[in-house]
């Protein structure tokens, strides 16, 4: 019910949003957007809350990544644990928001983060955009090669014509863009899915701080971890980012890092204890229990959206008829400006950019709503077409009996478009179960999301993927049965 309330709260705030003009925007980023980012991310702050919101990518072992422990998906690794020391020694309770790498920072400009530890490395332009706390463990860059390939590559020359992957957003991706010229550079979301890529020889090597290429090489022996010497400069290793303007949680963070740094509990206790989850990982052989939660999402994302969809696509079309200059014009610009923007970008924009109206905005809410907003645009010009099919003839013979406008577009022309759209409908609806795949880029669990943890935590490739193609199917060819089912009746009546 939580989210449903949510959700009609939302939708209104939305509209009003994308028709603010980009000036007040702008505003808002200035003064204000400081003033609000230091009291939101303050410690007196978080300790009202009573809890720490911390992002991270949760696909990075030994630093963060998810097991499975007694059926139940966890957080594991060394950024797990000094998140959790952290809000302890500020004395409340910490809860992880798990995205893309390259969207935690965003989130944490946004404030849907409070702080973000995730192995980030505190790289001067990183710097512009948020505060870091010193360096809790330092690293060096590697390559991450197969070990039936390591008497090819020992330094970055030998990887010219060779294809180098990296994490999207990652400073090894930027070395690897700057000094391996002569490579070919492939980039993915997840380090997962490039060490996956270099086992299927997709790519040659992968770039990746020694931290982590030792815990994949340990755990794999077909691979190897050289150190070609990267020229880097600034702090070495991993930081936490905190939003700008934040000294006091700046310094709490320090505090903790400090603490541990001198009873060495990253080597004494956080590397052994990740070490183990990831052998514990590696044992694991089913998948199916990721594909629970997965699949309820998917249902829960699409039957909203649904909904909601085409209640805005009604209203819409509506609108669009309307004889009222205004409300014509809204129906229009809305139906255009949706239809012509990516729905990723609609679904980032509304969980980062309402997000800063709103705080604490379920992403699965974010997801929900963009995709409705997204659908209901496509849903306003089927019904528009639907209507325009139906002789207008029957508009006047209805009108002739007496009939008001109001009860002519109810009781003859809609059934009739009803009819004639069916078809049109179910294939939008098709086509949103099949997207809700996207708000995975926000943190949702929904399939694909689930499917990529799979990835993560077996290293398996193709097979997590060929099931959630099964499994889709087996969605969407039963939504077909229904609308079909559907057709049938209308067809009766």
């Amino acid at each position: 019910m939580k989210k449903v309330k949510h959700l009609f709260l939302l939708f209104a705030l939305l509209f009003s949003s994308l028709l603010a003009p980009v000036g007040a925007l702008t505003d808002n980023s200035t003064g204000a957007s400081s003033a609000t980012s230091t009291s939101q991310s303050s410690v007196a702050a978080i300790k009202k809350r009573g809890k720490i919101v911390i992002g991270t990518a949760a696909d990075y072992p030994p630093y963060e990544f998810s097991v499975k422990e007694n059926g139940v998906s966890k957080r594991v690794g060394i950024d797990i644990d000094l998140g959790k020391q952290l809000a302890k020694d500020l004395g409340v309770k910490a809860e992880f928001k798990v995205m893309n790498f390259d969207s935690l920072l965003v989130a944490l400009e946004t404030h849907k983060v409070d702080v973000v530890i995730a192995a980030m490395s505190p790289t001067p332009e990183r710097a512009k955009s948020v505060d870091f706390s010193q360096v809790y463990y330092g690293d060096n860059q590697d390559i991450v090669i197969n070990k039936a390939d390591q008497a090819k590559y020992k330094t970055l020359k030998d990887f010219d014509g060779r294809v180098i992957g990296a994490q999207n957003g990652s400073e090894q991706y930027d070395l690897a863009k700057q000094q391996m010229k002569g490579a070919k550079l492939k980039r993915l979301d997840r380090v997962n899915n490039l060490i996956i890529a270099l086992q299927s020889h997709k790519v040659d090597g992968v770039v990746m701080d020694s931290t982590r290429a030792k815990a994949f090489v340990a755990n794999n022996d077909q691979l190897k971890a050289i150190n070609p010497h990267f020229k880097t400069s600034g702090q070495q290793g991993t930081a936490v980012a905190v939003a700008k303007d934040s000294p006091g949680l700046v310094a709490a963070t320090n505090q903790t890092i400090a603490k541990f740094k001198k009873n060495n509990t990253f080597d004494r206790v956080y590397i052994p204890r990740a070490g183990k989850y990831m052998s514990q990982r590696a044992r694991q052989n089913t998948v199916w229990n990721y594909f629970v939660l997965g699949v309820g999402n998917t249902l829960l994302i699409t039957i909203f959206a649904v909904f909601f969809g085409f209640l805005l696509g009604l209203l819409f079309a509506l609108l669009r008829w309307s004889k009222n200059l205004l409300f014509h014009s809204i129906a229009v610009a809305y139906i255009e400006f949706i239809r012509g923007t990516p729905m990723m970008v609609q679904v980032m924009f509304v969980y980062f950019g309402i997000g800063e109206l709103i705080q604490d905005i379920p992403a699965v809410v974010a997801g929900i709503i963009a995709i409705s907003i997204n659908s209901g645009a496509y849903v306003a010009e089927i019904i528009r077409s639907g209507v325009q099919a139906v002789n207008h003839g029957q508009t006047e013979a209805a009108r002739s009996l007496g009939m008001s406008k109001q009860e002519t577009m109810r009781y003859i022309i809609m059934p009739q478009a009803l009819r004639n759209i069916w078809p049109a409908l179910g294939n939008e609806f098709i086509t949103l179960l099949k997207d809700s795949s996207i708000v995975s880029v926000i943190g949702v669990a929904e399939l694909m999301y689930q499917t990529q943890l799979i990835q993560s935590a077996t290293y398996k490739g193709a097979l997590p993927l060929f099931i959630a193609m099964v499994i889709y199917f087996i969605l969407t060819f039963t939504l077909t049965r229904l609308l079909n089912y559907g057709k049938r009746k209308l067809n009766r009546s």
